[in-house]
């Protein structure tokens, strides 16, 4: 609910603060009086698009302040808290227009964009006139009125539409791939059959290489090992060192002694020479190889590294490579297989779509007629009975909401050619239509404060009557704000506030002020009457407060 209005500095305005109060709210006021401003106000506050010279003259800056309530479960809730602004049951929006044209915005006491408080807007006001082309008369909102008042639930539609979209898309990429595998699939089936024969093992190129460089080494320096053996060996210092041994024994027993010690190094020095003839021997084996088998670890050296540059990677990586090949063939070879379950799954998800779908449809077609039924029923009362309202299904472009396209029509004349709101009623009849749509379609939603801005011209007597009686029923347990030249509608509000304009010193002001019960019987008897006020339109404004 819109409780507070506060505006400084705006075009006609020098300084006003409103209260309003639920239920319904009539503004009226000669014309030029400066209703529309009021309006203009609100819109600037609400980050609307509109005027941009709303600063008044003299002023350096204009300034307007509207306070909501916000009672629990409102959507604006919602839309603040995901915002990070503060939330209470209290909301204050702030705007001030700069001399120099800037505009900046405040929410709770904290800087806001002029998006942000336009999407606000949309949670906290519905503003309703002939030219709103922001609400009933936008053909592109039809569906999502009659939705709601259908009480539809999209929620099946929109899942079947994820998975049917999730489905597309899984195909779209199977088939892709399956495209660019079948022009690789030479190079894949080569590649593969290539690494196959050759059959690289992680870590083998390290082995290779070190038996490589142990056979390249061995065959340098074998023939120096074989002739440091032939040296150590019986042929040489070991064959010496054993006949100086058995020589030393035949002399050992004339020696007295003497020879002992000798000849027990002799002996060690023997065992020493072993060993180290046996470490030679050791060696000089392990240093003996065929030289074919040098020729052979070359060549798959050479042919690994081969393959490695041939495929950018490292030789260690050909066994993967080799796996990730074999793997692509067989996603190959497995595709139209794979084609086959998705393009199944495709079928299913397209199937369960257009099953919600139509049955959304259904629930849409029902609701129309219930529609139609319920404008019919406003309409006649409001002297256009002879008016056809039509609620319109056509087929559109598959969604996430369906394939419906809404479009409300009407025909003002039985025989006439049904068209576009906006485009078939004139004037009057307009504002009628709009007033019944809006009675039938916001039935039970008192989140909004409804704004209507002169939805009355053009009718007068009964019609005028009905206009406001149905204006009065919408603000049962909401809040209706109605700009107003109709007597019969000012006389039904349940808060009256009169706009007058005057000239102080050379300056044109507007004023706003709520009028008691003896002042809008004068306001209503002008506005019967004109600029006279006759005892009898005084008598006529006391009846239509009573009645």
């Amino acid at each position: 609910m819109l409780r507070h209005l506060d505006i400084r500095d705006i075009l006609l305005i020098d300084r006003l603060e409103l209260e309003f109060r639920p239920g319904l709210n009539v503004l009226t006021g000669e014309t030029g009086a400066g209703k529309s401003i009021l309006l203009d106000c609100l819109g600037f506050v609400l980050g609307w698009r509109g005027r941009a010279d709303l600063v008044r003259a003299g002023a350096s800056q204009g300034e307007v302040t509207a306070v909501f309530d916000l009672p629990p479960g409102h959507p604006a809730r919602t839309l603040l808290d995901e915002a990070g602004f503060p939330v209470s049951d209290e909301l204050i929006i702030r705007r001030v227009n700069g001399g120099d044209g800037r505009k900046t915005g405040w929410i709770n006491d904290r800087r806001a964009s002029g998006e942000v408080l336009r999407t606000l807007s949309e949670l906290l006001v519905e503003l309703h006139g002939q030219h709103d082309d922001r609400g009933l008369l936008n053909p592109r909102g039809h569906r999502l009125l009659l939705d709601a008042f259908a009480g539809a639930e999209l929620g099946p539609v929109r899942a079947a539409w994820a998975a049917r979209r999730e489905a597309r898309a899984a195909l779209d990429r199977a088939e892709t791939a399956l495209a660019a595998a079948r022009g690789e699939e030479d190079f894949l089936r080569h590649a593969v059959a290539e690494l196959d024969k050759l059959d690289p093992r992680p870590g083998e190129e390290a082995e290779l290489d070190t038996r490589r460089r142990a056979m390249q080494g061995a065959e340098r320096i074998r023939d120096d090992v074989a002739r440091a053996l032939q040296a150590l060996g019986t042929e040489g210092a070991e064959g010496a060192m054993l006949d100086a041994v058995r020589w030393l024994d035949g002399a050992a027993e004339r020696a007295e002694g003497r020879l002992e010690a000798p000849a027990a190094a002799l002996q060690r020095a023997l065992i020493e020479l072993g060993e180290a003839v046996s470490g030679v021997e050791s060696a000089l084996d392990a240093l003996d190889f065929d030289p074919s088998e040098l020729e052979a670890t070359e060549e798959r050296l050479f042919a690994l590294r081969a393959l490695a540059r041939k495929h950018d990677v490292l030789a260690d990586d050909l066994a993967g490579l080799a796996d990730e090949l074999r793997s692509r063939l067989g996603r190959l070879d497995a595709g139209e297989g794979d084609l086959a379950r998705l393009r199944d799954a495709m079928a299913a998800a397209d199937a369960g779509y257009h099953a919600a779908a139509a049955a959304l449809t259904q629930q849409r077609a029902a609701a129309a007629k219930r529609l139609d039924a319920a404008m019919a029923a406003e309409l006649a009362p409001l002297k256009m009975e002879r008016a056809v309202f039509e609620t319109r299904l056509s087929p559109a472009e598959p969604g996430p909401d369906g394939g419906d396209a809404v479009a409300f029509t009407v025909a003002t004349n039985p025989g006439a050619p049904a068209g576009p709101l906006d485009r078939i009623a004139s004037g009057g009849e307009l504002s009628r239509f709009l007033l019944a749509l809006k009675v039938c379609l916001a039935r039970g939603n008192d989140a909004l404060v409804l704004i209507f801005d002169e939805i009355d011209r053009g009718v007068g007597g009964a019609t005028a009557d009905a206009v406001g009686r149905r204006l009065a029923r919408l603000a049962e347990g909401a809040q209706v704000l109605v700009v107003t030249h109709s007597p019969q509608v000012a006389a039904l509000g349940g808060h009256h506030f009169r706009v007058a304009k005057s000239v102080q010193g050379g300056m044109t002001t507007s004023n706003v002020g709520a009028l008691t019960a003896s002042q809008r019987v004068e306001e209503i008897a002008r506005m019967l009457s004109g600029e006279e006020i006759t005892p009898a339109a005084k008598e006529a404004a006391r009846s239509l407060l009573q009645g």
